[in-house]
C-alpha cells in the first residue's frame, strides 16, 4: 500500500513539475509576433534573428524563447537579440562637508545634502535598475519659520507672550543656523454665519463687555519672512484679539494659504517650518455647508493686501488636500496646541508626514522650547517620497541607516535619529513591467520629505530591438510587400497576418475560415493549442522540443499518454495522439501489462497451478486460500500449525526435538518476536495468515502466526513469552477452608448473642410499662364513695 501511495505521489509531482516548467516559460506563453513584443515579455526572453531558424509549420512566435532554449534549438548566440538595461549619472555633485564655525557662509543653492542629483535609466521589462542615493544632513542649513497663530478671544494671554517671540527665537535658533528668517500670520474664522455674528455691532467688536477686539477675519499675513527679530516683535505687538461663535477655528484655510502663497510669505528653497498655534479644534472639508458654502477649496492663493478674500466662497480644505500642498511645497508643520486638544492633533499628525505635535502651555510661555524640540525631532528623520510613477513601473527602497540598521519595505524609505553631519544611504530599485502606451520617456522625482532637494530620474523604456532599424520595408519575402522583413521575420502591415503576411485579417476573422479550425463544430479554435491562420491550424510549440502538438485541429500530442514507472507508456511503446501504441508482448493503457506467461508456470508446468489466471505476467489466484507466484502456498490450510510447530519452538525458545538441528532444518522462514498476543498481525484479504496455539516440550503454551507475504517470503510472528500452567497449592487452600469455618462460626455466635440481647430488652420494657399502669397500691377502696350534703337557705327560697 505504501509503495502505491509513493508511486502516485511521485507521478503527480512529475506532472506538476512539468506543468510548472511550461507555465514558467513566459516567453513561449506570450506568443510574441515580433522582436519588440518578445523583449517586452520579460528579461529572460530573447529573439532569434536567424531567417532559417524556423522549421516548416512553426509559427513566428517560436523565435521568442529563453536564451538557453534558443541555443539548444540551434540558434547561434550572435543571432539572438537580447538588449539589456543601463543607467547614466547625469549630475553627481558631492554632498557638502563643512562646519559652521570658521566656514564661509553659503547660499542655500550652494549646499548639497543629497547625491546624485540626476540619472537616466534605460529600463527593459522585468529587469530592475538599482542605484544608491546618499543623504547627509548639512550643518548650518538655512531655516525659514512662519508662526501662524489663532487670534480668537481665548488666545488673549498667549498673544502677550508671543509679542517678544521674535528676538528670543532668533537668539535660540542662532545656535542651530546662522541663516534664520521668521514670519507671522494669524487666523480666526470664516466671516459668515454661523461661525461669527454678522450683526453690525459684532462685526466691529465681536467681544463682550468692555473688551476691545478687532473685526473678525479668516487669515491675515502680518509679516513676510524676515531676519529682523525686532520687526517681528513690533508688528506682533500691534495685533489685537478677535472673536467667533463656535469652538473649532478656521485654521485649515490659513494653512492652505501659507502653503500656496509662496511669494507673499517669502519662502526660500531651504528648510521650511510652519508653527500652528491654537487652543481649539479645526473645521475641515464639508463643514462649510453650515454657512451655505459648497464649492471645494481650489488650493490656490487668494491673498489681497495680505488678507484671505475667498473664505466666504470656498469650503475648508480636506486633510488630504493639505497633505498634498504641504508636501509639494516642502513645508514641515509643528502643531503647538494646548493639552486638551493633544489627542486630536496627534491623530492629525499621523495623517500629515513630517509633522510634529507639542504641548503649549496655557499662556504660550514655553513656545520657544516647543519649537526647538519639534524642529530637532523633524530634522532628525529622513523619509523619501517619489512623484507619481508611470503605469507599469514599480519602485522599492532599502535603507542603510546609522549603526548598520537596514530597513525593507515601507521602513526602507526612512532613517531616524540622524544628527548633523551624519550620512545615510538608500538603495533604490526601479523596474518596468511593460512599456508605456505613449512615448518612450518619463520623468519622476525622489526627494526627502520636508527638504527642497530632489533626485530627477529620466526613464527610457526599451520597447524595440536594435535589429528593427535594419528592417526591409515592403519586402518581397512578406507576400508581395505586405510587411517589413526585420529581425529574421516578417512584421506584417495593418490588415495582414500570417508567417509571410499571406492573409488578410478580414479573411482570418471571417466565420467561414474560423469554422475550418473548429473540431466537430465546437467553440475552441485549434483545440486551444494553436492559432487559426488563414483557415488552417498552426500548432503552438512546446518548451521541450521533444514534445509537440499535432493533428488538423492540434487536438493530438505526444506527451499526455498514461505513464508507468515514471515512464511514458511504461517505456514499452510510443505516444500517438494521447494514446499509447504498445510494443509486441505488451498491452494496457500504459503498456505496463506483459503478455508473456512463462513467469506464471508452476513446477508442474501448469499455469498458476491450475488455481488462477496469468495477468500481465503475474498469477492472480482464483482461490483466495492460495498464495505465491504460482498459487502454490496455502498458509491457512489445516495442519499448518502442527507442520511448523517444532521449528518455531526451537528457534523461538530453544525447545523441542529439532533444537539440535534447528539451524539446518528451520531457517526457511523469518522469525519476528512480539511482546503479547495483541501485537500479532491480523489477517487481511490480500495477506491471509494462520493463528496458531501450540504446546511446547515443557508443557507450556505459545502463540504464533504463519503467513506468506507478497514477495513469497514466509513470516512467523511469535509471542516471546511462554504461557505455563502450575498445580494448586494445598496448604493455602486448607488454611483458607479452616479459617472460613472458624469465621463463619464466630459470625453465627455473634448474631445469636445480638438477637438475645434485643429480646431481653424488649421483655424488660414491657414489664416496666405494666408496672406503671397498676393502681391497687393507692391505699383506697376503689368502690368507696363519699356522702353528699345539701344546704337550703330559707330566705331565698322560691326566689
Amino acid at each position: 500500500m505504501d509503495l502505491k501511495v509513493l508511486f502516485i505521489a511521485t507521478f503527480l509531482g512529475i506532472i506538476c513539475y512539468s506543468c510548472a516548467q511550461q507555465e514558467g516559460n513566459e516567453c513561449i506563453k506570450a506568443n510574441a509576433k515580433s522582436c519588440g513584443e518578445c523583449i517586452q515579455v520579460g528579461e529572460k526572453c530573447g529573439w532569434c534573428t536567424d531567417p532559417a531558424f524556423l522549421k516548416q509549420g512553426e509559427p513566428t512566435s517560436a523565435r521568442c524563447d529563453e536564451l538557453e532554449s534558443l541555443k539548444k534549438k540551434g540558434c547561434n548566440a550572435s543571432l539572438i537579440e537580447n538588449p539589456r538595461g543601463s543607467q547614466i549619472i547625469n549630475k553627481n555633485v558631492e554632498v557638502t562637508n563643512r562646519s559652521k564655525k570658521g566656514a564661509e557662509k553659503l547660499k542655500p543653492e550652494e549646499i548639497t545634502q543629497i547625491q546624485p542629483q540626476k540619472l537616466t535609466l534605460n529600463l527593459r521589462s522585468g529587469e530592475a535598475q538599482s542605484f544608491n542615493l546618499k543623504f547627509k544632513r548639512a550643518e548650518d542649513y538655512p531655516i525659514d519659520l512662519y508662526y501662524l497663530m489663532d487670534l480668537s478671544f481665548s488666545m488673549k494671554d498667549d498673544l502677550e507672550n508671543v509679542k517678544n517671540l521674535g528676538t528670543s527665537l532668533m537668539s535660540e535658533m542662532s545656535k542651530i543656523t546662522s541663516d534664520f528668517r521668521i514670519g507671522f500670520g494669524s487666523f480666526v474664522e470664516k466671516t459668515v454665519m454661523p461661525y461669527i455674528s454678522t450683526t453690525p455691532a459684532k462685526l466691529l467688536n465681536p467681544c463682550t463687555g468692555d473688551q476691545n477686539c478687532t473685526s473678525p477675519f479668516s487669515y491675515k499675513n502680518v509679516l513676510k519672512l524676515t531676519d529682523d527679530g525686532k520687526q517681528f516683535n513690533t508688528l506682533v505687538g500691534q495685533q489685537q484679539i478677535s472673536g467667533n461663535l463656535d469652538s473649532p477655528e478656521g485654521g485649515f484655510d490659513a494653512i492652505m494659504q501659507v502653503a500656496v502663497c509662496g511669494e507673499h510669505i517669502g519662502w526660500r528653497n531651504v528648510t521650511r517650518l510652519l508653527v500652528f498655534s491654537t487652543d481649539a479644534g479645526f473645521h475641515f472639508a464639508g463643514d462649510g455647508k453650515l454657512g451655505g458654502i459648497v464649492l471645494p477649496n481650489d488650493g490656490k492663493c487668494h491673498l489681497e493686501n495680505n488678507m484671505y478674500t475667498m473664505s466666504h466662497y470656498y469650503d475648508y480644505p480636506s486633510i488630504a488636500h493639505l497633505v498634498q500642498k504641504l508636501s509639494d511645497n516642502n513645508i514641515q508643520t509643528i502643531f503647538a496646541v494646548t493639552e486638551e486638544f493633544q489627542p486630536v492633533y496627534k491623530e492629525l499628525k499621523n495623517l500629515i508626514p513630517k509633522s510634529a505635535v507639542g504641548t503649549l502651555s496655557a499662556n504660550s510661555s514655553n513656545v520657544i522650547n516647543l519649537i526647538i524640540d519639534a524642529y530637532n525631532s523633524l530634522s532628525s528623520e529622513v523619509i523619501l517620497e517619489n512623484s507619481k510613477l508611470p503605469d507599469g513601473v514599480t519602485i522599492t527602497y532599502q535603507s542603510r541607516c546609522k549603526n548598520g540598521v537596514v530597513g525593507e519595505g515601507e521602513n526602507g524609505r526612512k532613517c531616524s535619529n540622524i544628527s548633523i553631519g551624519d550620512e545615510v544611504s538608500f538603495n533604490i530599485s526601479i523596474k518596468a513591467h511593460k512599456c508605456p502606451k505613449q512615448g518612450q520617456s518619463e520623468t519622476i522625482k525622489i526627494k526627502p520629505l520636508g527638504f527642497t532637494e530632489e533626485v530627477e530620474l529620466v526613464l527610457n523604456f526599451i520597447c524595440e530591438c536594435s535589429c528593427q532599424s535594419d528592417g526591409e520595408k515592403n519586402s518581397p519575402i512578406c507576400h508581395n510587400g505586405n510587411g517589413t522583413f526585420e529581425c529574421g521575420a516578417c512584421r506584417c502591415y495593418e490588415g495582414r497576418i500570417g508567417r509571410q503576411c499571406e492573409c488578410s485579417t478580414e479573411e482570418v476573422n471571417s466565420d467561414d475560415l474560423d469554422a475550418n479550425c473548429r473540431r466537430d463544430n465546437g467553440t475552441d479554435i485549434c483545440s486551444n493549442n494553436g492559432d487559426c491562420i488563414c483557415g488552417t491550424c498552426e500548432c503552438k510549440k512546446r518548451e521541450n522540443p521533444e514534445e509537440r502538438y499535432s493533428g488538423k485541429f492540434c487536438e493530438c500530442d505526444n506527451f499526455n499518454c498514461d505513464r508507468s514507472n515514471n515512464k511514458l507508456c511504461g517505456g514499452h511503446g510510443r505516444c500517438e495522439c494521447r494514446v499509447c501504441i504498445c510494443d509486441a508482448n505488451y498491452t494496457g493503457s500504459a503498456c505496463d501489462c506483459s503478455l508473456d506467461t512463462t513467469t506464471c508456470l508452476a513446477s508442474n508446468k501448469q499455469i498458476c497451478n491450475g488455481r488462477g489466471t496469468c495477468e500481465c505476467g503475474t498469477c492472480k489466484c482464483t482461490d483466495l486460500k492460495f498464495q505465491g507466484p504460482t498459487c502454490e502456498i496455502c498458509p491457512t490450510c489445516p495442519g499448518v500449525c502442527a507442520e511448523h510447530l517444532e521449528c518455531v519452538q526451537c528457534r523461538a525458545f530453544g525447545l523441542g526435538e529439532k533444537k539440535d538441528t534447528c539451524e539446518r532444518d528451520c531457517m526457511y522462514f523469518n522469525l519476528i518476536k512480539v511482546k503479547d498476543r495483541d501485537k500479532l498481525p491480523q489477517p487481511v484479504q490480500a495477506f491471509p495468515l494462520m493463528h496458531c496455539k501450540e504446546r511446547a516440550a515443557n508443557d507450556c503454551w505459545f502463540y504464533y502466526t504463519y503467513a506468506v507475504n507478497n514477495n513469497t517470503e514466509k513470516e512467523v510472528h511469535v509471542v516471546e513469552t511462554l504461557e505455563c500452567t502450575t498445580g494448586p497449592d494445598i496448604i493455602p487452600i486448607v488454611a483458607g477452608v479452616v479459617a472460613g469455618i472458624v469465621l463463619i462460626g464466630l459470625a453465627l455466635l455473634l448474631i445469636w448473642k445480638l438477637l438475645m440481647i434485643i429480646h431481653d430488652r424488649r421483655e424488660f420494657a414491657k414489664f416496666e410499662k405494666e408496672k406503671m399502669n397498676a393502681r391497687w397500691d393507692t391505699g383506697e377502696n376503689p368502690i368507696y364513695k363519699s356522702a353528699v350534703t345539701t344546704v337550703v337557705n330559707p330566705k331565698y327560697e322560691g326566689k
